[in-house]
């Protein structure tokens, strides 16, 4: 079977841990081209690529309908600003082009809904880019709610307790702005809610929320709260803030049921602090990898992985377009029930 031939069009912040994921799965996939309107961000990606594999030859472009136009291109990884995310996408999907999209997927529900009625009508495949769930910890609890361990599951809990510093928003300004970004509950905290509703297996019956913005000088929230009462009657509590002084605290996923608690938390979602259940398995001793390096963990690898086998076997990535959705529609109800 030949490689899968990726491109990338933004090349910021995140855009190494993508590179990294495609260097890692050398076997299955290839990177022809990187783009950003800045040619020197897709020259790094270009050179981080090729340091690793000399005898290739990625194409540069600051235009993403050139690149579309000039290349052949299986995968287009979109790492643009949150608010271009859905626009990039219809592009390339309607290149024939299938696409892995940073989160949150798009801005609004509406653009959501476009993109997965496109990816059905053109039989293109769409993930979403929450490489947490592929964390060891979270794929042990995901296996323990699967298995009934919990019983009924009563509440969780989602702590994502950072920092990020006026300096952070004036590096890129379209951050913290509603037409594309949103604020910390948008662009921090989407990771590990997105693991809570999974962890919670139900659709939302209502919301509350509260959000300020106390110290950033930002149009959105630089701090949100979330209560979530969902369809089989279990709670999720979110707290999101990005003034924590003086540095991140914490990123705490908590899941409590009659017969289980499980708390995960460390730089990434990435160690498990309390694993307790009224039974035992084989499996409850097995100790996982906790070093990473940043909060982006080791999760693009597996998640780069999981879409390729999902495109070379025609089936569902973990995290399709109708998974991505999720997270980001509980913020959107939050920002609409709490107006600021």
């Amino acid at each position: 079977m030949s490689k899968i031939k990726f491109a990338i069009v933004g090349c910021g912040r995140i855009s190494f841990k993508h590179v990294e994921a495609l260097i890692n799965n050398e076997e299955d996939a290839i990177l022809v081209a990187a783009c950003d309107i800045l040619e020197e961000k897709a020259i790094e990606r270009r050179d981080q690529y090729e340091r690793a594999f000399p005898n290739t030859n990625v194409k540069i472009y600051t235009d993403y309908m050139e690149m579309l136009k000039n290349e052949d291109i299986d995968v287009v990884t979109i790492a643009t600003e949150s608010g271009y995310h859905a626009k990039h996408a219809i592009d390339c999907m309607n290149y024939g082009a299938h696409v892995l999209i940073e989160k949150p997927m798009a801005l609004s529900v509406e653009d959501a809904d476009r993109m997965i009625a496109l990816g059905r009508e053109k039989h293109l495949k769409i993930c979403v880019s929450h490489q947490n769930r592929f964390n060891p910890p979270i794929q042990k609890l995901r296996r323990a709610i699967e298995e009934g361990r919990f019983g009924r599951i009563m509440n969780g809990t989602a702590r994502i307790l950072w920092t990020r510093d006026n300096n952070y928003y004036k590096q890129a300004p379209w951050r913290g702005t509603a037409e594309l970004d949103g604020g910390t509950l948008m662009n921090q905290c989407i990771h590990n809610i997105d693991l809570l509703q999974w962890m919670m297996g139900s659709e939302v019956e209502r919301i509350h929320a509260e959000r300020e913005t106390f110290l950033r000088d930002i149009e959105m929230e630089d701090f949100g709260a979330i209560l979530i009462r969902f369809k089989n009657g279990s709670i999720g509590i979110i707290e999101g803030s990005a003034v924590v002084y003086p540095k991140n605290l914490e990123e705490t996923l908590s899941i409590f049921g009659e017969t289980g608690t499980v708390v995960i938390g460390g730089l990434a979602v990435n160690e498990i602090k309390t694993w307790q259940f009224a039974d035992e398995r084989d499996y409850d001793k097995e100790e996982e990898e906790t070093e990473i390096e940043n909060v982006y963990g080791k999760g693009h690898t597996p998640l780069y992985k999981d879409f390729i086998d999902a495109i070379n076997n025609d089936t569902e990535p973990l995290i399709s377009g109708e998974e991505g959705k999720k997270s980001m529609e509980i913020i959107l109800k939050a920002y609409d029930v709490s107006p600021k």
